[in-house]
């Protein structure tokens, strides 16, 4: 079976039920979602009768809620700890995320590694693993690491530093990954052919850690580490790959992100490009439809 969404959004006022109504007006059965905006640390108190509601509408609409998936905040940074305060906010900030998760019943939330900013790849590797030690002690919720694409001082754009920090984490059972295929492609993997890339992957790290795909064209060519994400089959990976990958039969029971762009910053393309993903036909004229339906 196909699980397949998409970054959607979490507001105050309707917070998991408005997520669920969002995914399901683009005919998925799967979604992402941050618990506050994903800028800054701000959040507010998960509401349960709202939580509730929506997991009872998800029985009724036949989605496995162990697919649905959060997004940590991007500015959390546990791969440099020179300033000492600042990374243990960033700890700090995680633990209570995984709490938040915990009420809302998530049981994987993905995370950038982090940037290590001048202290070195290895340093980062290890700082991130430390912060992952103090966040993960005793947690039931897993963390999946994402693919980077390795701009500016990144860390995560190769899968052997994947793998070295997860080599660091005690709680082996509760750390995964998240490939993106955008930052795959930007690292400089070829994932054209996308069964040699899981077996060098299954080889390195195994293909049980993977807890989740985003799924985005990218629009620059293989190696630029730029990370940008462009939308399904208008970009340098193109839409046969990407569909190869999606419909991937060893990794059919992990759930498919889409983050593309909105059509000209304003116009969700998410509807559109499930029902492309599904049909497995590309459309060239799809973006100015959006433009038109909207």
């Amino acid at each position: 079976m196909l699980i397949l969404g998409s970054h959607v959004g979490f507001k105050k006022d309707t917070q998991l039920l408005g997520s669920l109504e969002e995914a399901l007006s683009y005919g998925a059965n799967t979604f992402m979602f941050y618990t506050g905006a994903p800028q800054n640390t701000k959040r507010y108190k998960i509401e349960d009768s709202l939580t509730r509601k929506a997991l009872e509408r998800m029985k009724e609409e036949k989605i496995d809620y162990s697919k649905v998936v959060v997004h940590a905040p991007y500015i959390v940074n546990l791969a440099n700890d020179t300033d000492l305060e600042k990374f243990m906010f960033a700890v700090n900030f995680l633990k209570e995320e995984l709490s938040r998760c915990k009420e809302l019943g998530i049981k994987k939330v993905i995370l950038h590694p982090g940037s290590h900013v001048g202290c070195g790849i290895e340093a980062g590797i290890k700082n991130i693993a430390k912060g992952l030690n103090m966040i993960l002690k005793d947690s039931d919720i897993t963390v999946l690491l994402e693919t980077m694409a390795g701009k500016g001082s990144e860390v995560g754009s190769k899968l052997e530093e994947i793998k070295q920090i997860i080599d660091l984490v005690e709680n082996k059972n509760h750390i995964g990954v998240c490939l993106d295929t955008c930052h795959l492609s930007d690292a400089g993997y070829d994932i054209s052919n996308f069964n040699k890339f899981l077996d060098a992957l299954d080889q390195l790290i195994g293909i049980d850690k993977i807890g989740c795909v985003h799924i985005n064209d990218s629009k620059n060519e293989r190696g630029s580490h730029k990370d940008r994400h462009e939308n399904i089959g208008f970009g340098h990976i193109g839409f046969d790959t990407l569909i190869d990958i999606i419909y991937n039969q060893r990794l059919e029971d992990v759930p498919k992100i889409l983050e593309t762009p909105y059509v000209d910053r304003e116009f969700p393309p998410y509807r559109y490009e499930i029902e492309m993903i599904k049909e497995k036909k590309f459309d060239p004229e799809l973006i100015d439809k959006i433009k038109g339906y909207e």
